[in-house]
């Protein structure tokens, strides 16, 4: 199998869709030997900030010498980014190699009868051989969507259970309302863990806290006044967590409270080596210098990332209303006074008109692309059509090249081209950038 027929094998498992449940995940682990029984995981749930708090732990640990392996999706530019190991992607060959031993595991179910693995239970297992194999000293695990059903959560165990922000998102999956979608994504919870959380809706925060005593599991929830003196700006953003300054490289006033979160998964850590707990045994202590370097040189594509000065370019995958809500905040702070020329491009089962309710309406200019999942993908005329309801200045492109070659002959020195909504086009964005402005 070669590196083509890999992913086309991966593409076909993906025309099943999502299929929430364990007992796919679980047998088809069990004739591969049940890898996660082997491995030490810190698994996150959450609506946003899932991959930075991840990104920004990973980036600590690695600063302390310790082996991360990093299961993570959506991903970017390169799909082989989903399976991360010392901060670099799994090798083409390596991929091919542990995929094969997968398929044939997924095949023999489906030999007798079982339903096939889906894409991201094929991609899971894969993940747990490949970390296996490579001997990483923990694994850093994000759940899919939810957390109870979710084929990440067929682990047994967890030294940490973390949360990201819990917000309204795949409200057709995961409940209708706040209190039922922070129940599903607190099934990660298990006994003996400990979980930290950022800070969190009361709502939200209830359901976390009763789950984790219910749990028998310890538990921190970050609250509002934890997190202070937050300011944040093109180079970076700087708060208080309890009274003491850290820095990250993540732009946003929302990734004070992702980096807190992370800051708070290593002290728990550090506390469990210091306890001489055998479950992080060989774990190396994490020093304040190991952490402060992890904050600042941690990197997270498309989350408010600059690709290009002049013009001024930055993409940000706002695909939620609460995601929406956070760019449009942070836009106005970093760059109060720019013009705004908008690309966005939408999945249809998203909350469009309330995304482009809050950040289309008092824009310059709004160019639409079509996002590439052929399922999934809102047109770009009948985007357009959508935001026409809240700013007549929109145009339809047919392509990611068009729409940037429309806002860079509109860009001037005081214009922002914010290229925007699903994560899945976003790729194309960079690799456009990258090949016309950063050569």
């Amino acid at each position: 199998m070669n590196y083509d027929e890999a992913i086309e094998y991966i593409e076909e498992c993906g025309k099943s869709g999502i299929v929430p449940g364990l007992d796919s995940i679980r047998e088809l682990l069990r004739r591969l030997g049940n890898p996660q029984d082997k491995l030490r995981f810190i698994h996150i749930a959450g609506t946003n900030g899932k991959g930075s708090t991840l990104a920004t732990l990973s980036s600590i640990l690695r600063e302390s010498k310790i082996k991360v392996g990093m299961y993570i999706s959506p991903t970017i530019c390169d799909y082989l980014e989903r399976f991360r190991i010392g901060g670099r992607n799994l090798g083409r060959k390596d991929f091919c190699k542990y995929l094969e031993v997968v398929r044939e595991a997924a095949d023999s179910m489906t030999a007798e009868g079982m339903p096939a693995p889906t894409a991201f239970e094929i991609e899971t297992a894969l993940s747990f051989l490949a970390f296996l194999d490579k001997k990483v000293d923990i694994v850093l695990l994000e759940c899919g969507m939810g957390g109870l059903m979710d084929a990440t959560n067929v682990i047994d165990s967890a030294l940490i259970s973390v949360f990201a922000h819990i917000d309204m998102d795949h409200e057709a999956f995961l409940g209708p309302d706040l209190k039922s979608i922070a129940e599903n994504k607190a099934g990660i919870i298990k006994p003996g863990t400990c979980v930290v959380s950022t800070v969190q809706y009361d709502e939200v925060t209830k359901v976390l806290q009763r789950k984790a005593e219910e749990s028998g599991a310890e538990y921190i929830i970050l609250k509002t006044g934890d997190i202070d003196k937050v300011k944040t700006s093109v180079k970076g953003t700087v708060f208080e967590l309890e009274h003491k300054k850290y820095k990250t490289s993540l732009i946003g006033r929302h990734q004070a409270g992702n980096a807190a979160t992370a800051i708070k998964v290593t002290e728990v850590l550090n506390g469990l080596i210091k306890a001489n707990d055998s479950r992080v045994s060989g774990l190396k202590y994490i020093g304040e210098g190991a952490v402060s370097r992890g904050l600042v040189n941690t990197v997270w594509q498309a989350r408010l990332d600059i690709l290009s000065k002049k013009p001024l370019i930055v993409i940000d995958g706002a695909h939620n209303i609460d995601a929406a809500n956070r760019l449009k905040e942070t836009v106005k702070e970093v760059w109060p006074n720019k013009r705004i020329v908008l690309i966005l491009g939408m999945f249809r089962d998203k909350a469009v008109d309330e995304v482009i309710s809050i950040l289309c309406e008092d824009v310059f200019m709004v160019l639409t692309v079509a996002t590439p999942d052929s399922s999934r993908a809102l047109p770009s005329v009948e985007l357009a059509g959508r935001v026409r309801n809240v700013n007549e200045r929109v145009s339809a492109t047919d392509s990611v090249e068009e729409a940037l070659e429309i806002a860079t002959l509109m860009a001037d020195e005081d214009t922002l081209i914010l290229a925007t909504g699903s994560l899945a086009y976003l790729g194309r964005v960079i690799s456009v950038i990258n090949r016309t402005y950063n050569k």
